[in-house]
């Protein structure tokens, strides 16, 4: 089985949002399309409480995209954004979202950052979608969606490790590109296994 992965895909991170991804709203309706060429759709969602503190906001004397320490390891430190119950933390209006069989909502813990769909930014706390994924069968994932490498990278690097074949269709997703960030990432994707397409 195969599921089609959207990463992110939220006002937020498309043109005009608090941490926009250049080109993020021009992958909606290749990815609308397709959603139906896989057996599963799973979508995630930026969910974080107000005061998050990966929020530069919280860090008195730090700007937005510092690197600071959490004890969980380094952290980049964001402008506010995808805040619970927000227009910003809600699906881009175009994208297909009835259309997923599951959402998967990560960054909700106060205390704890979270890229990856798997993981939280411990590489420890899990999501839950592991299990989901095995007790349907489903082994295969592509994924697509914001940022390449950030969410996308992080998803695609867990899930490889976990065992499930991994495909990263670039064109459909797009990055942040923070010092050299995409290239890092990209390397670290092949390095773990997963397919570049």
């Amino acid at each position: 089985m195969h599921a089609l992965l959207v990463i992110d895909v939220q006002n937020d991170f498309c043109p005009g949002g608090a941490l926009a991804v250049e080109g993020g709203d021009s992958i909606v309706q290749p990815i609308n399309a397709l959603m139906a060429e896989h057996d599963a759709v799973i979508l995630t969602q930026d969910w974080h409480p107000a005061g998050h503190s990966s929020f530069a906001s919280r860090h008195p004397g730090k700007a937005p995209f510092e690197l600071t320490e959490m004890p969980y390891g380094p952290q980049v430190l964001w402008p506010d954004h995808c805040v619970q119950g927000t227009q910003g933390a809600a699906f881009h209006p175009d994208l297909d979202s009835d259309r997923a069989d599951l959402v998967i909502r990560k960054g909700f813990r106060p205390a704890i950052d979270s890229y990856s769909a798997f993981f939280e930014n411990d590489h420890a706390t899990p999501t839950g979608l592991e299990g989901y994924l095995k007790t349907r069968g489903i082994d295969r994932l592509t994924l697509v969606g914001l940022a390449t490498d950030y969410c996308v990278n992080f998803s695609a690097v867990d899930a490889a490790k976990l065992g499930f074949a991994v495909t990263v269709r670039q064109d459909l997703c797009r990055a942040i590109d923070l010092a050299g960030s995409l290239k890092a990432a990209q390397d670290g994707m092949l390095a773990a296994g997963v397919t570049l397409v």
